[in-house]
């Protein structure tokens, strides 16, 4: 059953080094407030895997919280690469950084077979790319029933996943709407779980296209009022395009990016 507690506790709770760790979110709804409270807890030896790791991915691998990604997109959206991935790739700083590739549809079914219970699943898809001989969590099958031969990837069942929502009751139930891209399933698959939440409200009333999670499947929530930020909240607050564009010049350079850092370290959550 969910407990609430402040975004350092469950942080302290959750989050361990050495694990495999999703923060995700598409679009909106990105957990940038709990990915700050991983750098500033100085975690390491971590796992990321996202979807699209974008700014809070590149914030996390240039403090060096990250050994390995497994992702299926990276880069600053709508700018450019992410430098601090970039230089881990190429330069090993401040770390090296081991890389697992995956298309967006490989990446949600593994997500959803982890959360189904089951070892892996299929798909059509990877035809026509290399990505299968240099990821050993792809593979093929053949259809017993029809011959054909599909794509196979494997679960994916994360320590800890991490998302954002718009809100949670007193008891620990959580909604979020708008985009919600692969947050419920990645929650349904991990040994444990964090829900920021921009408020607690005494009651979740209706919301068009809405997703429930309940409190017996989330292990903690935090409230973070503008947790999101630079992303957006959808009913709450907008992106912040300007933000993502300045992210291009702090990150490109390491002295720029150890003087956010530092920024960071020193500020409270």
């Amino acid at each position: 059953m969910a407990k609430i507690v402040s975004l350092p506790e469950a942080v302290a709770e959750l989050v361990r080094d050495g694990d495999v760790v999703a923060l995700e979110g598409f679009t909106h709804l990105i957990p940038f407030a709990a990915g700050h409270e991983i750098i500033r807890q100085a975690r390491r030896d971590l796992t990321l895997v996202r979807m699209t790791p974008d700014l809070i991915y590149d914030q996390l691998i240039g403090a060096g919280c990250a050994a390995k990604l497994v992702f299926s997109w990276g880069g600053n959206p709508g700018v450019g690469s992410l430098h601090r991935m970039r230089d881990a790739l190429k330069n090993e700083w401040p770390m090296p950084l081991e890389i697992e590739e995956h298309s967006h549809a490989g990446m949600a079914n593994r997500y959803v077979a982890g959360a189904s219970g089951v070892p892996f699943a299929i798909l059509r898809g990877y035809a026509g790319t290399d990505l299968p001989l240099h990821t050993p969590t792809i593979s093929s099958v053949t259809c017993p029933f029809t011959g054909e031969q599909l794509a196979a990837v494997a679960a994916l069942n994360p320590d800890v996943t991490v998302v954002h929502a718009q809100r949670a009751d007193r008891a620990g139930n959580v909604q979020l709407w708008g985009i919600t891209g692969i947050q419920k399933e990645a929650v349904l698959a991990a040994k444990r779980s964090l829900v920021t939440v921009e408020e607690i409200v005494d009651e979740l009333t209706p919301v068009p296209g809405a997703v429930v999670l309940p409190s017996w499947v989330v292990d903690r929530v935090a409230t973070a009022p503008k947790g999101a930020a630079p992303s957006y909240a959808h009913g709450y607050y907008d992106r912040d395009n300007a933000a993502y564009r300045k992210w291009d010049a702090i990150s490109r350079d390491r002295a720029s990016f150890t003087s956010w850092l530092e920024e960071l370290k020193g500020s409270a959550a």
